[in-house]
Protein backbone atom coordinates (compact mmCIF):
# COMPACT_ATOMS: atom_id res chain seq x y z
CA UNK A 1 0.00 0.00 0.00
CA UNK A 2 1.39 3.69 -0.57
CA UNK A 3 1.91 5.47 2.22
CA UNK A 4 -0.14 8.15 3.42
CA UNK A 5 0.90 11.62 2.80
CA UNK A 6 -1.56 13.00 5.99
CA UNK A 7 -1.90 12.28 9.07
CA UNK A 8 -5.06 13.39 11.20
CA UNK A 9 -4.55 14.54 14.66
CA UNK A 10 -7.80 14.41 16.80
CA UNK A 11 -7.56 15.72 20.14
CA UNK A 12 -10.41 16.89 22.86
CA UNK A 13 -12.15 20.19 22.86
CA UNK A 14 -14.45 20.93 25.63
CA UNK A 15 -16.04 17.20 26.46
CA UNK A 16 -15.92 13.45 25.55
CA UNK A 17 -19.03 12.58 24.96
CA UNK A 18 -19.37 13.33 21.08
CA UNK A 19 -16.20 11.15 20.86
CA UNK A 20 -17.88 7.56 19.00
CA UNK A 21 -19.84 9.89 16.50
CA UNK A 22 -16.97 11.89 15.84
CA UNK A 23 -14.74 9.41 14.98
CA UNK A 24 -17.14 7.39 13.32
CA UNK A 25 -17.93 10.19 10.51
CA UNK A 26 -14.39 10.14 9.99
CA UNK A 27 -13.88 6.48 8.99
CA UNK A 28 -16.65 6.11 7.24
CA UNK A 29 -16.65 9.55 4.92
CA UNK A 30 -13.06 9.60 4.91
CA UNK A 31 -12.05 7.69 1.50
CA UNK A 32 -8.64 9.70 1.09
CA UNK A 33 -5.84 6.97 2.76
CA UNK A 34 -4.57 8.44 6.33
CA UNK A 35 -2.79 7.85 9.53
CA UNK A 36 -4.38 8.77 12.67
CA UNK A 37 -2.99 9.58 15.77
CA UNK A 38 -5.78 10.08 18.86
CA UNK A 39 -4.87 12.40 21.93
CA UNK A 40 -7.02 11.46 24.38
CA UNK A 41 -6.43 13.75 27.67
CA UNK A 42 -7.92 12.11 30.57
CA UNK A 43 -11.20 11.34 29.18
CA UNK A 44 -13.70 8.84 31.32
CA UNK A 45 -13.46 4.95 31.65
CA UNK A 46 -15.96 4.37 29.07
CA UNK A 47 -14.36 6.82 26.69
CA UNK A 48 -10.98 5.55 26.98
CA UNK A 49 -12.39 1.51 26.55
CA UNK A 50 -13.91 2.75 23.59
CA UNK A 51 -10.81 4.39 21.57
CA UNK A 52 -8.36 1.32 22.77
CA UNK A 53 -10.73 -1.26 20.73
CA UNK A 54 -10.95 1.04 18.05
CA UNK A 55 -7.15 1.58 17.72
CA UNK A 56 -7.03 -2.36 17.70
CA UNK A 57 -9.36 -2.65 15.16
CA UNK A 58 -8.76 0.21 13.00
CA UNK A 59 -4.54 0.46 13.65
CA UNK A 60 -4.50 3.95 14.70
CA UNK A 61 -2.10 5.26 17.41
CA UNK A 62 -3.96 5.93 20.60
CA UNK A 63 -1.42 8.80 23.34
CA UNK A 64 -3.26 8.81 26.49
CA UNK A 65 -2.99 10.63 29.37
CA UNK A 66 -4.28 10.54 32.86
CA UNK A 67 -4.46 14.33 33.53
CA UNK A 68 -6.54 16.65 31.16
CA UNK A 69 -5.02 18.77 28.69
CA UNK A 70 -5.18 21.80 26.99
CA UNK A 71 -5.54 22.05 23.14
CA UNK A 72 -2.32 23.10 21.89
CA UNK A 73 -0.90 20.59 24.22
CA UNK A 74 -3.03 18.18 23.27
CA UNK A 75 -1.84 19.03 19.41
CA UNK A 76 1.84 19.22 20.38
CA UNK A 77 1.63 15.56 21.57
CA UNK A 78 0.36 14.16 18.49
CA UNK A 79 2.27 16.63 16.29
CA UNK A 80 5.14 14.70 17.84
CA UNK A 81 4.19 11.80 16.18
CA UNK A 82 3.65 12.73 12.84
CA UNK A 83 6.06 11.92 9.54
CA UNK A 84 3.20 12.89 6.54
CA UNK A 85 3.71 15.73 4.62
CA UNK A 86 0.48 17.06 5.59
CA UNK A 87 -1.06 17.18 9.38
CA UNK A 88 -4.75 17.80 10.01
CA UNK A 89 -5.83 18.60 13.49
CA UNK A 90 -9.57 17.92 13.99
CA UNK A 91 -11.43 18.71 17.38
CA UNK A 92 -13.01 15.22 19.09
CA UNK A 93 -16.76 17.30 18.84
CA UNK A 94 -16.32 17.05 14.99
CA UNK A 95 -18.71 15.47 12.01
CA UNK A 96 -17.13 15.39 8.88
CA UNK A 97 -19.01 14.92 5.16
CA UNK A 98 -17.61 12.79 2.47
CA UNK A 99 -15.07 13.96 0.37
CA UNK A 100 -14.09 16.48 2.79
CA UNK A 101 -10.10 15.30 3.76
CA UNK A 102 -8.94 14.54 -0.55
CA UNK A 103 -10.80 17.99 -1.25
CA UNK A 104 -8.67 20.37 1.56
CA UNK A 105 -5.89 18.24 0.20
CA UNK A 106 -6.44 19.03 -3.03
CA UNK A 107 -6.44 23.05 -2.43
CA UNK A 108 -2.52 22.42 -0.58
CA UNK A 109 -1.43 20.76 -3.70
CA UNK A 110 -2.77 23.09 -6.08
CA UNK A 111 -2.30 26.56 -4.15
CA UNK A 112 1.06 25.24 -2.04
CA UNK A 113 -1.13 27.07 0.52
CA UNK A 114 0.37 26.27 4.57
CA UNK A 115 -2.66 26.15 6.09
CA UNK A 116 -6.46 25.01 4.44
CA UNK A 117 -9.30 25.24 6.47
CA UNK A 118 -12.71 23.49 5.16
CA UNK A 119 -16.44 25.14 5.30
CA UNK A 120 -17.01 25.15 9.19
CA UNK A 121 -20.26 24.54 10.12
CA UNK A 122 -22.19 24.58 13.39
CA UNK A 123 -24.80 22.68 15.04
CA UNK A 124 -26.38 19.57 15.60
CA UNK A 125 -27.61 20.12 11.81
CA UNK A 126 -24.93 19.07 10.36
CA UNK A 127 -23.45 21.02 7.01
CA UNK A 128 -26.49 23.14 7.31
CA UNK A 129 -25.34 26.74 9.63
CA UNK A 130 -22.15 28.15 8.71
CA UNK A 131 -19.78 28.95 11.66
CA UNK A 132 -16.83 29.88 9.42
CA UNK A 133 -15.60 29.95 5.45
CA UNK A 134 -12.53 31.69 6.45
CA UNK A 135 -12.07 35.18 7.85
CA UNK A 136 -9.46 38.08 7.96
CA UNK A 137 -6.76 38.24 10.88
CA UNK A 138 -4.17 40.58 11.29
CA UNK A 139 -1.88 42.90 13.69
CA UNK A 140 -2.70 46.46 12.20
CA UNK A 141 -0.87 49.67 12.76
CA UNK A 142 -3.59 52.38 14.83
CA UNK A 143 -3.15 55.96 15.45
CA UNK A 144 -4.83 57.05 18.53
CA UNK A 145 -4.62 60.92 18.92
CA UNK A 146 -0.08 60.95 19.49
CA UNK A 147 0.01 57.27 19.53
CA UNK A 148 0.93 54.65 17.69
CA UNK A 149 0.01 51.26 18.36
CA UNK A 150 -0.93 47.74 17.49
CA UNK A 151 -4.11 46.88 17.06
CA UNK A 152 -6.00 43.13 16.49
CA UNK A 153 -8.71 42.93 13.64
CA UNK A 154 -10.41 39.53 13.24
CA UNK A 155 -13.31 38.81 11.16
CA UNK A 156 -15.42 36.22 10.12
CA UNK A 157 -16.72 35.43 6.45
CA UNK A 158 -20.65 34.34 6.41
CA UNK A 159 -20.64 33.21 10.38
CA UNK A 160 -24.24 31.93 11.57
CA UNK A 161 -25.55 31.83 7.85
CA UNK A 162 -27.03 28.83 6.09
CA UNK A 163 -25.33 27.26 3.22
CA UNK A 164 -28.07 26.91 1.06
CA UNK A 165 -28.29 31.14 1.55
CA UNK A 166 -24.87 31.49 0.26
CA UNK A 167 -23.73 28.50 -1.50
CA UNK A 168 -23.36 30.84 -5.14
CA UNK A 169 -21.22 33.06 -2.98
CA UNK A 170 -18.74 30.30 -1.40
CA UNK A 171 -15.92 29.54 -3.22
CA UNK A 172 -12.06 28.89 -2.43
CA UNK A 173 -10.02 31.73 -1.63
CA UNK A 174 -7.21 33.06 0.31
CA UNK A 175 -7.64 34.01 3.72
CA UNK A 176 -5.77 35.01 6.59
CA UNK A 177 -6.87 32.67 9.53
CA UNK A 178 -8.52 29.20 10.40
CA UNK A 179 -10.13 27.57 12.98
CA UNK A 180 -8.38 24.58 14.83
CA UNK A 181 -12.11 23.17 14.79
CA UNK A 182 -10.53 21.32 11.93
CA UNK A 183 -7.19 22.71 9.55
CA UNK A 184 -4.91 21.15 7.59
CA UNK A 185 -1.44 22.12 7.80
CA UNK A 186 1.59 21.45 5.80
CA UNK A 187 3.86 19.62 8.02
CA UNK A 188 7.28 21.52 6.99
CA UNK A 189 6.36 24.62 8.28
CA UNK A 190 6.75 23.48 12.00
CA UNK A 191 10.53 23.37 11.19
CA UNK A 192 10.72 26.99 10.78
CA UNK A 193 8.57 28.05 13.39
CA UNK A 194 8.45 25.72 16.17
CA UNK A 195 5.70 23.84 18.06
CA UNK A 196 2.04 25.47 19.00
CA UNK A 197 2.12 28.06 21.49
CA UNK A 198 0.97 26.54 24.54
CA UNK A 199 0.96 29.64 26.15
CA UNK A 200 -2.72 29.90 25.09
CA UNK A 201 -4.46 27.72 27.21
CA UNK A 202 -8.04 28.22 25.44
CA UNK A 203 -8.41 31.35 23.49
CA UNK A 204 -7.04 32.67 20.63
CA UNK A 205 -4.52 30.21 19.69
CA UNK A 206 -5.71 29.34 16.09
CA UNK A 207 -5.27 33.63 16.03
CA UNK A 208 -1.87 33.02 17.23
CA UNK A 209 -0.92 29.95 14.92
CA UNK A 210 -2.26 31.67 11.71
CA UNK A 211 -0.48 34.94 12.61
CA UNK A 212 3.06 33.32 12.90
CA UNK A 213 2.21 30.79 9.66
CA UNK A 214 1.84 34.45 7.94
CA UNK A 215 4.68 35.67 9.40
CA UNK A 216 6.55 32.87 8.41
CA UNK A 217 5.79 33.31 4.99
CA UNK A 218 3.16 30.67 4.81
CA UNK A 219 -0.62 31.39 3.10
CA UNK A 220 -3.75 30.21 3.83
CA UNK A 221 -6.78 29.15 2.13
CA UNK A 222 -10.57 28.24 2.82
CA UNK A 223 -11.92 25.33 0.77
CA UNK A 224 -15.50 25.22 1.15
CA UNK A 225 -16.26 22.24 -1.07
CA UNK A 226 -14.97 20.12 1.93
CA UNK A 227 -17.01 20.82 4.41
CA UNK A 228 -17.32 19.34 8.24
CA UNK A 229 -19.82 20.41 10.86
CA UNK A 230 -18.50 21.59 14.93
CA UNK A 231 -21.08 20.02 17.06
CA UNK A 232 -21.30 21.34 20.13
CA UNK A 233 -22.56 20.56 23.91
CA UNK A 234 -25.23 20.72 25.65
CA UNK A 235 -26.38 18.04 26.10
CA UNK A 236 -23.56 17.10 28.58
CA UNK A 237 -22.86 13.71 30.59
CA UNK A 238 -21.99 14.37 34.12
CA UNK A 239 -18.65 13.08 33.13
CA UNK A 240 -18.12 16.31 31.02
CA UNK A 241 -18.58 18.79 33.18
CA UNK A 242 -14.75 18.82 34.83
CA UNK A 243 -13.12 19.62 31.57
CA UNK A 244 -15.42 22.20 30.26
CA UNK A 245 -14.96 23.72 33.27
CA UNK A 246 -11.16 24.00 33.37
CA UNK A 247 -11.25 23.98 29.27
CA UNK A 248 -13.22 27.34 29.89
CA UNK A 249 -12.03 28.24 33.28
CA UNK A 250 -11.58 32.22 34.05
CA UNK A 251 -8.03 31.47 35.01
CA UNK A 252 -7.26 29.95 31.54
CA UNK A 253 -9.21 32.55 29.31
CA UNK A 254 -7.39 35.52 31.45
CA UNK A 255 -4.11 34.31 31.45
CA UNK A 256 -4.41 32.91 27.72
CA UNK A 257 -5.73 36.69 26.70
CA UNK A 258 -2.66 38.68 28.94
CA UNK A 259 -0.17 35.98 27.13
CA UNK A 260 -1.40 36.86 23.87
CA UNK A 261 -1.39 40.50 24.30
CA UNK A 262 2.35 40.36 25.45
CA UNK A 263 3.67 38.12 22.42
CA UNK A 264 2.19 40.51 19.87
CA UNK A 265 3.47 43.76 21.81
CA UNK A 266 -0.16 44.89 21.55
CA UNK A 267 -1.35 48.10 23.54
CA UNK A 268 2.15 49.48 23.67
CA UNK A 269 2.84 52.99 22.36
CA UNK A 270 5.48 52.42 19.27
CA UNK A 271 6.60 55.99 20.08
CA UNK A 272 7.31 55.89 23.61
CA UNK A 273 7.53 51.93 24.31
CA UNK A 274 5.32 52.55 27.57
CA UNK A 275 2.36 50.17 27.75
CA UNK A 276 -1.06 51.14 28.26
CA UNK A 277 -2.40 50.07 31.88
CA UNK A 278 -5.15 47.58 32.20
CA UNK A 279 -5.06 47.46 28.23
CA UNK A 280 -7.34 44.07 28.29
CA UNK A 281 -10.34 46.70 29.68
CA UNK A 282 -9.65 49.10 27.44
CA UNK A 283 -9.29 47.93 23.58
CA UNK A 284 -12.50 46.88 22.21
CA UNK A 285 -11.47 43.74 21.01
CA UNK A 286 -10.00 42.33 24.38
CA UNK A 287 -12.58 44.02 26.81
CA UNK A 288 -15.62 42.30 24.47
CA UNK A 289 -13.47 38.63 25.77
CA UNK A 290 -12.75 40.12 29.01
CA UNK A 291 -16.39 41.25 29.93
CA UNK A 292 -17.43 37.73 28.88
CA UNK A 293 -15.28 35.66 30.77
CA UNK A 294 -17.18 32.30 32.01
CA UNK A 295 -20.12 33.19 29.06
CA UNK A 296 -19.44 29.94 27.57
CA UNK A 297 -19.98 27.60 31.04
CA UNK A 298 -23.08 30.03 32.06
CA UNK A 299 -24.32 29.25 28.28
CA UNK A 300 -23.70 25.92 28.40
CA UNK A 301 -23.95 24.43 31.85
CA UNK A 302 -25.18 26.91 34.29
CA UNK A 303 -28.62 27.74 32.36
CA UNK A 304 -29.88 24.55 31.14
CA UNK A 305 -29.01 23.45 34.70
CA UNK A 306 -31.38 25.75 35.75
CA UNK A 307 -34.06 24.99 33.14
CA UNK A 308 -33.89 21.25 33.90
CA UNK A 309 -34.99 22.18 37.78
CA UNK A 310 -37.32 24.64 36.31
CA UNK A 311 -39.38 22.19 33.22
CA UNK A 312 -37.90 24.25 30.74
CA UNK A 313 -38.01 27.84 31.87
CA UNK A 314 -35.07 30.08 32.56
CA UNK A 315 -34.86 31.95 35.95
CA UNK A 316 -32.74 35.25 35.67
CA UNK A 317 -32.79 36.07 39.26
CA UNK A 318 -31.93 32.45 40.19
CA UNK A 319 -28.98 32.30 37.88
CA UNK A 320 -27.74 35.90 38.37
CA UNK A 321 -27.94 34.91 42.16
CA UNK A 322 -25.85 31.32 41.36
CA UNK A 323 -23.01 33.24 38.98
CA UNK A 324 -20.67 33.72 42.25
CA UNK A 325 -20.85 30.17 43.23
CA UNK A 326 -20.66 28.50 39.78
CA UNK A 327 -17.16 31.20 39.83
CA UNK A 328 -16.29 29.89 43.26
CA UNK A 329 -16.56 26.30 41.97
CA UNK A 330 -14.80 27.05 38.54
CA UNK A 331 -11.80 28.41 41.03
CA UNK A 332 -12.14 25.46 42.95
CA UNK A 333 -11.61 23.00 39.60
CA UNK A 334 -9.34 25.03 38.29
CA UNK A 335 -6.89 24.95 41.68
CA UNK A 336 -7.60 21.29 41.73
CA UNK A 337 -6.33 20.85 38.49
CA UNK A 338 -3.33 22.80 39.23
CA UNK A 339 -2.28 20.92 41.80
CA UNK A 340 -2.58 17.55 40.72
CA UNK A 341 -0.74 18.05 37.87
CA UNK A 342 2.30 19.29 40.65
CA UNK A 343 1.99 15.93 42.39
CA UNK A 344 1.90 13.98 38.98
CA UNK A 345 5.01 13.56 37.51
CA UNK A 346 3.69 10.71 35.27
CA UNK A 347 3.78 11.66 31.45
CA UNK A 348 1.49 10.43 28.77
CA UNK A 349 1.80 6.84 27.32
CA UNK A 350 1.82 6.12 23.59
CA UNK A 351 -0.18 2.85 23.22
CA UNK A 352 0.37 2.34 18.75
CA UNK A 353 -0.84 -0.32 16.94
Amino acid sequence: MTKPEVTIVVSPRERFSYTRQSLESIYENTKYPFSLVYVDGGSPKNIKKYLETQSTEKGFQLIITEHYLSPNQARNIGLKEVKTKYIVFIDNDVNVAPGWLEKIIKCAAETEATVVCPLVCIGKNLHQKIHLAGGEARIELQIKGDKLLHKVHEKHYFVNRLVADVQDKLQRQKCEFAEFHCMLVKTSIFDEIGCIDEGLLNTREHIDFCLTVTKAGGTIYCEPNSVVTYVPGPPFVFSDIPFFMLRWSDEWELASLEYFVDKWDLGRDLNTGKKQQKYLLKDKYFKKRYDRLGHRRHQAFLKPLIRNFFFGQSNPWLEKNLLPLERKLNRFITSRYSQSKKNNSSKHSAVSY
